[in-house]
């Protein structure tokens, strides 16, 4: 389980250890095109599949991607549809991809709402990948940050009855454990594409402290000299964590000496 950024200070690095996404611009992709938006939501698909491989090449160890919100369940019921029966069918075809290039996958979000095919199909490519270590690929399915929230605190006065006590005290880091992405560290930069500057209810609890990349291009073109251009960007930025950039220079000094 890791720490909180909001309580340990996390080492100073020049890429990126967890990179989140939010996918946003399939149906534009589609529309400028005269396109039905199926097509663009199969283009996003070969977008992930790039952006896998470019995280790989990059060095990241962690990569999370939104791929269905709770509240994607507004959309059209035909879309809807489209998006779990495309989401099935990347789990039945690209785990085992995954699988032989040492890439684990977890799928985080109230998946109950899956039928049981979509259901069957991340247990058995959890199991199938649990033991690798190249990359961490995260797929957000049916998540919510106040979701997250919620259910991490349900599960921890499940699991500590004795804390609904009227003095006893509830500490943040208590509810580290019990949330969707308790396997894996924050993000150190999130990435929206499509134009839209907002998080989404996403990984709200977990961008604390993430540098925020927003980029124009809709998600099927995001390829990998897009991601690098994001993680280049990354690595101008000065993480301060509440502190003043001269202690984080002196912070930085002494790391160098150190090594």
């Amino acid at each position: 389980m890791f720490a909180s950024s909001t309580r340990i200070i996390p080492d100073a690095r020049p890429k990126p250890r967890h990179v989140a996404i939010i996918m946003d611009g399939n149906g534009r992709w589609a529309n400028k095109r005269l396109l039905p938006r199926v097509a663009g939501h199969r283009k996003g698909v070969e977008a992930v599949r790039a952006a896998v491989r470019a995280s790989v090449e990059q060095g990241v160890e962690f990569l999370t991607l939104f791929a269905f919100s709770s509240e994607n369940w507004r959309r059209p019921a035909d879309e809807v549809s489209i998006l779990m029966d495309l989401f099935a069918r990347a789990l039945d075809v690209e785990v085992a991809k995954l699988h032989s290039n040492g890439i684990r996958l977890k799928v985080v979000g109230d998946t109950a709402r899956f039928d049981r095919r979509i259901r069957d199909l991340i247990a058995a490519g959890e199991a199938l990948t649990a033991g690798n270590h190249r990359l961490t690929l995260t797929i957000a399915a049916n998540y919510g940050g106040r979701w997250d929230v919620a259910q991490a605190a349900r599960s921890y006065f499940a699991a500590h009855p004795e804390s609904l006590a009227r003095d006893s005290t509830l500490v943040p880091e208590a509810l580290e454990p019990y949330l969707a992405m308790a396997h894996a560290p924050e993000p150190d930069l999130f990435i929206r594409t499509g134009g839209e500057k907002r998080i989404s209810n996403f990984l709200l609890w977990q961008l604390a402290y993430t540098e925020l990349y927003f980029t124009d291009l809709l998600w099927p073109d995001f390829d990998a000299a897009a991601l690098g251009a994001a993680i280049e960007s990354y690595g101008t930025r000065e993480r301060r964590y509440g502190r003043t950039s001269e202690q984080v220079q002196a912070r930085n000094e002494a790391q160098v000496q150190d090594a």
